[in-house]
């Protein structure tokens, strides 16, 4: 597929995606005679796991290192693993502060609900 339809697939610009390519995030790109950039599935597949990476935080220098691992075969498949396994850590960590934020959010609103005149700066409750 060429760049346009990757982009639309994947909700990344052009411009994003020849980002990734150039820090060496995506496989090597297919170029046609004229040279166009065709993708395949597999690129498709990867910038949907890069997606998910960078939507729960991790370092764009983590990424790298994990598509540098991928790279350099099965050997370091443990090490792929420890990586993952810390980034869950720092999303599990993460989504405990975030629960934490919304209960304070459930508590301020309920206070709201449960007296209809209430000090406006919020301070209050």
């Amino acid at each position: 597929m060429k760049i346009g339809t990757l982009a639309k697939r994947t909700g990344l610009t052009a411009h994003t995606l020849r980002y990734y390519e150039r820090l060496g995030l995506l496989p090597h790109v297919h170029r046609d005679a004229s040279g166009q950039r065709h993708y395949d599935e597999a690129t498709l597949n990867r910038i949907d796991f890069l997606s998910k990476m960078r939507t729960t935080g991790m370092p764009l220098r983590d990424m790298l290192r994990y598509v540098e691992l991928v790279a350099a075969g099965s050997a370091t498949e443990d090490q792929r693993r420890m990586l993952l396994e810390d980034h869950r850590e720092n999303v599990r960590a993460r989504l405990a502060e975030l629960q934490n934020c919304l209960l304070v959010l459930d508590k301020k609103i309920s206070g709201y609900c449960s007296h209809p005149t209430h000090d406006k700066t919020g301070d209050s409750k």
